[in-house]
């Protein structure tokens, strides 16, 4: 395999920013990590000042680019691999959705079997599921189909991990149905529970942590709001340490200045930006299917149409520059909240996550607005300037 340099780089490392610097990238994996100016006899790519960053994580995506990962179709997902490396998106969880068991299973099927002959060298590349879903409330669905809710059941999800070979790494689910706390305790060693489409109140989601549970998912959004004398699920998130959450970044989803306060209240270590997006991403505006219902896509909306919000199209690098517009923070302390947080949680972090030797050159390049030029995955260059 290939042996070269990235050289003149602005390098956004775990313990330090270099301000011009080289990466060393040999057989898919970051070999050095240094700063100044290289002078061996390697390949130079000349990264013109840009930053680097590790490439992105989402840990919550249905789809984009004309396909969702219900469609249960392995040249779909293959396509939509392709494509997120555009955003800087390296790695992600192919996310299911509330349909019935059927659909489910097939669409787990389809993940399994792409993801054994994946090329991870010339796409994003799958690291797991997220299941969100059946296991949620009857009562908060958002764009999920109420007639497939099921209640928490062991063995359904025991059956659902085994048809995924295991690729289960996240499971949205409510905590309050009967039923979910059982499932909790037989799966929190082996599944990361984010609790979301929920009407848990406070105390609630704040005794399914202490039995295990760990994420909030798309705060904000098909949760129990913050009231002064009930603050909920969204004052949970924001006050128990033992909970990391994510956020859709988009500014519709959630007021900048929500997403601001979560991410105060959060800090940078656990608050994950994803996109939750679903197929019209990087499409053209105009009606969409999400779960076999009708979604209407105007400018950054995507809603169903009894008006409720129904995923989104977003970008993961967008997300990024979102972020750092809306909480004034730095990217410096930033960056983590797309790639390091993720592979930690999913215990990755020995990979992917960050520009470290001896893991997977998954880097992306930059400008100073979050645009991406470069995408490397595992040391293969993608050039989108």
């Amino acid at each position: 395999m290939s042996e070269y340099v990235i050289s003149n780089a602005k390098i956004y490392s775990e313990d330090q920013v270099i301000e011009s610097g080289y990466v060393h990238i040999k057989d898919g994996k970051i070999e050095a990590v240094e700063s100044g100016v290289y002078t061996g006899p390697l390949t130079q790519h000349d990264a013109e000042g840009k930053i680097l960053l590790p490439g992105f994580i989402d840990i919550h995506i249905h789809g984009g680019y004309g396909n969702d990962a219900m469609d249960a179709s392995v040249e779909g997902l293959q396509h939509l691999a392709e494509n997120l490396l555009s955003e800087g998106t390296t790695s992600f969880l192919a996310t299911t959705m509330t349909q019935s068991e059927e659909n489910i299973n097939k669409a787990l099927e389809s993940i399994v079997a792409y993801k054994a002959t994946q090329n991870s060298y010339n796409a994003a590349e799958i690291v797991g599921i997220h299941l969100e879903g059946p296991f949620i409330s009857e009562h908060k669905v958002g764009a999920q189909n109420p007639a497939y809710v099921q209640q928490p059941s062991v063995e359904k999800l025991k059956h659902f991990q085994e048809t995924a070979d295991h690729n289960i790494k996240i499971l949205t689910f409510a905590p309050e149905v009967e039923g979910a706390d059982v499932m909790l305790e037989a799966f929190k060693d082996e599944i990361i529970f984010s609790i979301g489409h929920t009407t848990a109140d406070f105390d609630q989601v704040n005794a399914a942590v202490a039995k295990g549970a760990k994420h909030i998912t798309h705060l904000y959004n098909a949760g129990t709001p913050f009231l002064h004398r009930a603050p909920g699920d969204f004052g949970a998130a924001w006050t128990n340490d033992d909970l990391s959450t994510e956020l859709i970044v988009d500014g519709v989803h959630s007021h900048p200045a929500s997403i601001k306060i979560a991410y105060k209240m959060k800090g940078n270590e656990h608050f994950y930006v994803i996109t939750d997006a679903m197929r019209a991403k990087g499409m053209s505006e105009g009606e969409y299917d999400l779960g076999g219902q009708t979604v209407v896509v105007k400018g950054k909306e995507a809603r169903l149409k009894t008006g409720s919000l129904a995923g989104s199209i977003l970008r993961m690098n967008q997300g990024l520059k979102n972020l750092l517009d809306f909480t004034g923070d730095t990217l410096e302390n930033a960056w983590r909240t797309t790639s390091l947080n993720q592979a930690k949680a999913l215990k990755i972090d020995n990979q992917k996550g960050s520009i470290k030797p001896g893991k997977d050159a998954d880097l992306i390049l930059v400008d100073e607005d979050i645009n991406v030029l470069t995408a490397i995955k595992k040391g293969k260059i993608h050039s989108f300037s």
